[in-house]
């Protein structure tokens, strides 16, 4: 995330006397990726970020993956998903492999404890709700199509709206660091001409509100596969200014431009976010190709060294039948997949289309979680088929 931010009060000079008003020093902190060489920042904390009361590990955080794994395509409805509890507790996982993970949560509450992930970026599409992301760095107001970006080992807590409706978050854990995708910046991070958004539509955190509170303020932390609580002897939110290129920040899918042409673009042209092993790309509404003999609707393409992975964030989508909103379709390398029976010629002479999907395409192959299985739709791979020779069962509601 190069673009350089400060929020609240710091000393003029890096690591110089800057003290508090009783007359003792505000503790500094830096934070980054990649030891000293990536980016960071420097925290200004009112008491020293290392007084742990207690430490214990609580659970193990264990992925098992669907034993019967032969080759097909599957399709995972969210809408059955179970509902409530924890933001952050309480995500299901769906499909995982070395350097990405994708998990489905509807929470219900606002944690009590604050909750770290130390082992994984994080990108959340917020398909519902909104709130407030409270963290070291301050507070963000979220809101539903949101993509909220948390670097690894960034201590926040999800304060939830229950009056704007449920919430329902779509998780990605990335191993590697999340950032803009190379091609978009020019040699100076910079964002180009040409990319479909700029650094404007990029919201970082808002304001600071500094807790001088000592008791005992429990921090879940997620790292080496399992899940520990560090109690420390202070309220963890104290930073009272920091500055750098390390943070959360939010993006809106609704401010991402589309790339359209004469003729029918691939799917590169959405990507949004660039892992390591992986990519995260917005299907948003747009204005169809302008060729009279054009075919919007994709052509069949076999995913060589890729697997992909939609989710349908409206029930609007042109090439899909059998889907609904909050579907999730899993595209396997090894298996060619394209537009649904007869999807390809209703799309010839439409002019636009409204639909709203998140796509992330992994370059291993992808797991599938013995949790997601209730919720899966086991006669998708046979959905191309002629309807009336298919068993594939569309949703009833």
């Amino acid at each position: 995330m190069p673009i350089y931010h400060q929020l609240g009060t710091v000393p003029r000079k890096r690591h110089t006397v800057f003290r508090r008003p009783d007359g003792g020093l505000y503790a500094e902190e830096l934070m980054g990726h990649e030891g000293f060489v990536g980016t960071s920042s420097l925290l200004y904390h009112i008491h020293p970020p290392t007084t742990v009361k207690s430490a214990r590990k609580v659970r193990d955080v264990i992925w098992e993956a669907d034993t019967e794994t032969s080759l097909r395509h599957r399709h995972f409805r969210t809408a059955r998903a179970a509902k409530g509890g924890s933001a952050t507790l309480d995500r299901i996982p769906l499909l995982f492999n070395s350097d990405i993970g994708m998990l489905y949560v509807e929470p219900s509450v606002t944690d009590t404890h604050f909750y770290r992930n130390s082992q994984a970026d994080e990108v959340v599409y917020v398909a519902e709700g909104s709130g407030v992301l409270e963290s070291v760095f301050g507070e963000q107001a979220y809101r539903a199509g949101d993509y909220v970006v948390i670097h690894r080992n960034i201590t926040h807590r999800w304060r939830l709206d229950p009056s704007q409706g449920p919430t329902k978050l779509l998780v990605m854990e990335s191993r590697g660091h999340v950032r803009f995708p190379k091609r978009y910046r020019n040699e100076f991070g910079q964002l180009l001409e040409g990319a479909p958004y700029c650094e404007r539509d990029i919201r970082r955190p808002e304001q600071l509100a500094p807790h001088d509170e000592k008791g005992d303020f429990p921090i879940l932390v997620k790292q080496y596969d399992q899940i520990n609580e560090l109690v420390l002897d202070h309220h963890p939110l104290d930073v009272v200014g920091w500055d750098g290129y390390f943070y959360p920040w939010i993006f809106s899918i609704h401010d991402f431009e589309p790339i359209v042409g004469r003729i029918h673009q691939p799917p590169p042209v959405h990507q949004t976010f660039q892992g390591d092993g992986f990519v995260i790309c917005s299907f948003c509404p747009r204005p169809y190709d302008f060729d009279p003999n054009a075919i919007p609707a994709p052509y069949n393409h076999s995913n060589v060294d890729s697997d992909e992975v939609l989710f349908y964030a409206s029930s609007e989508f042109m090439s899909r039948k059998g889907i609904e909103y909050g579907s999730i379709t899993h595209h396997p390398d090894g298996l060619p997949h394209g537009p649904h029976p007869g999807r390809a010629e209703a799309s010839i002479g439409a002019t636009h289309t409204n639909e709203l999907a998140v796509m992330m395409d992994s370059f291993r192959p992808l797991q599938v979680a013995k949790q997601a299985m209730p919720i899966e739709d086991e006669a998708y791979h046979q959905s191309w088929i002629d309807a009336q020779h298919a068993q594939f069962n569309p949703p009833t509601s």
